[in-house]
């Protein structure tokens, strides 16, 4: 069940970045079809997350150090364009253009679903 709660919470999250960022493109007419892909493209980028982030940690430390965590953004900024191309290559009417829109989706995605998980309790005390 968290799983889809968290599933669902990065579906909106991403909603509204298609919202607030011109460069986060959203291609389909019918309601349906916006969640679905708005669901897809969130299972996506959770999988990327949850795969490459560990590893550019690691790789990477010493530019997070360096960098005091900024470089962070543009990480996730990355993660947000390659899941866009995973998408397309998937046949998702989803399409992010250019590096800035989305470091900025990212950014937007992140701090949205920080603010409704921390709304959302995580277990029963």
């Amino acid at each position: 069940m968290g799983i889809l709660l968290r599933l669902g919470v990065s579906a909106v999250a991403l909603w509204i970045a298609t919202l607030l960022v011109s460069g986060i493109k959203l291609d389909t007419d019918s309601v349906l079809g916006q969640i679905g892909t708005l669901l897809a493209v969130a299972a996506i980028f959770g999988v990327i997350n949850a795969v490459l982030r560990p590893i550019i940690k690691t790789v990477g430390c010493a530019f997070y150090v360096f960098t005091l965590g900024l470089i962070a953004l543009v990480v996730n900024g990355l993660l947000f364009l390659l899941t866009s191309w995973i998408a397309q290559q998937l046949g998702l009417p989803f399409k992010v253009e250019g590096v800035w829109s989305a470091i900025l989706g990212a950014l937007i995605v992140g701090l949205i679903s920080w603010a409704i998980n921390l709304a959302i309790p995580d277990k029963k005390d």
